[in-house]
């Protein structure tokens, strides 16, 4: 849930459109689903659920108050800000002089913390705004449990819910996060001939590359594309967009409970000036966090003679504060290194 620093993009990087991201059917045999969940985060740490079970409805009630209020004014949207650390934001992300083309809402997802922020966030009508992410949220964090009991199934922890159990708790510290990613309008577009797609001489980084501190995040958006994920050669691949899908990104801590069988992915999102038509990228991201005072540390079924204990224990607590200590972009998991 947190940015870098955009740095221009070269005409040199990597990109690869032919590489094929995971789609995992969450209505397939359990033992199947388990295997592929397994295989796609040991080698993305990320992929696509379709059959998600969340319902339509909820999907575009959140849809409607995302837009309505990304479509107000500036000063309008100022009323809801500035995001300290919730709230409404635009390009400063965070505390440490990041920026990003991008402008948020980002909330707790603690009910009174909801509750609170919809009055300035919908002051026409906060109640539909409120329950409008209320029902979102407890629709995807229903979600989210279920990918990670599917995956502690498929890494054989005899205690599936070992890792739900950790945003199962009233006091986690799970996020929710609305972006809007507006067009850029200073591109250059005097060459005659139109740029490829995703040709990145042609677009602004407006969500700069990290990886997502907490256990996994569901992300889903409009059809509007621009998300890019790393892999470990620094090949950078596109995302296509599916508004009817969910995509799961495996985040540190998560990576952490797994002995780092499991890649906390990099990602990043392009901005363009869409010359086809004024529609943006939008799009809504929940971050399953543990609560505060949680202990990450991997269960025994993944710390072997031949694996020994990769990351020391620590509370989630102390992996946020570090986190926000620093630059976003950089690597944090490496400080959390056993000494043994």
């Amino acid at each position: 849930m947190v940015l870098a620093t955009p740095n221009p993009i070269l005409r040199g990087e990597k990109i690869d459109s032919n590489i094929e991201l995971p789609t995992i059917d969450l209505m397939g045999e359990t033992k199947k689903v388990c295997k592929e969940i397994v295989k796609a985060c040991e080698e993305f740490g990320f992929f696509k659920v379709i059959n998600h079970g969340v319902p339509v409805d909820v999907i575009s009630k959140m849809e409607e108050e995302s837009l309505s209020f990304f479509s107000k004014s500036e000063a309008q949207k100022k009323q809801a800000g500035p995001a300290n650390p919730y709230g409404y934001g635009s390009k400063t992300i965070g505390f440490n002089g990041d920026m990003g083309e991008v402008e948020y809402i980002l909330l707790n997802t603690n009910p009174n913390t909801i509750a609170l922020y919809s009055n300035t966030i919908s002051n026409n009508n906060p109640t539909k705004f409120r329950c409008a992410v209320n029902w979102y949220i407890e629709a995807v964090k229903r979600l989210a449990c279920e990918i990670l009991d599917l995956m502690a199934n498929g890494l054989s922890v005899s205690d599936t819910n070992f890792f739900s159990r950790l945003i199962k708790d009233s006091d986690n510290d799970s996020l929710f996060r609305l972006n809007h990613y507006p067009n850029t309008k200073d591109m250059d577009t005097s060459s005659p001939t139109p740029p490829p797609p995703m040709d990145v001489a042609h677009y602004k980084v407006g969500f700069g590359e990290h990886s997502d501190p907490q256990i996994l995040t569901l992300l889903r958006s409009n059809d509007v594309g621009g998300l890019q994920i790393s892999l470990e050669d620094k090949v950078w691949v596109p995302v296509p967009p599916d508004p009817f899908a969910f995509w799961v990104n495996v985040g540190d801590v998560l990576q952490a409970l797994t002995n780092g069988r499991f890649l906390s992915v990099r990602h990043r999102a392009l901005v363009t000036n869409n010359n086809n038509n004024n529609k943006t990228r939008m799009s809504m991201a929940y971050f399953a966090a543990p609560p505060l005072n949680a202990w990450v540390s991997a269960p025994k079924e993944v710390v072997t003679h031949e694996k020994p204990r990769l990351y020391r224990p620590f509370t989630w607590a102390e992996y946020k504060r570090t986190t926000y200590s620093l630059r976003l972009g950089d690597s944090r998991l490496n400080l959390f290194k056993s000494n043994t």
